[in-house]
């Protein structure tokens, strides 16, 4: 059985934590800032982690197991 390819969108948009949990950037943060208030910027600013059925989903396209 060949070795299943590494989907590089993905690999690109998500990392892989040392406890298996992926970390993404949030969204939001392109453009129409100035109708943001400042604490949500901020709060965008902090990577987002995701875990359960999603982080799943997303570990299987990177490669892993």
């Amino acid at each position: 059985m060949p070795k299943q390819k590494t989907n590089k969108s993905v690999k690109k948009r998500f990392k892989i934590t040392a406890t298996g949990k992926i970390k993404r950037r949030k969204c939001n943060k392109r453009h129409l800032l100035a109708g943001r208030t400042s604490k949500r910027k901020r709060q965008l600013r902090q990577a987002a982690i995701e875990t359960g059925r999603i982080a799943r989903k997303y570990v299987l396209a990177l490669g892993g197991a």
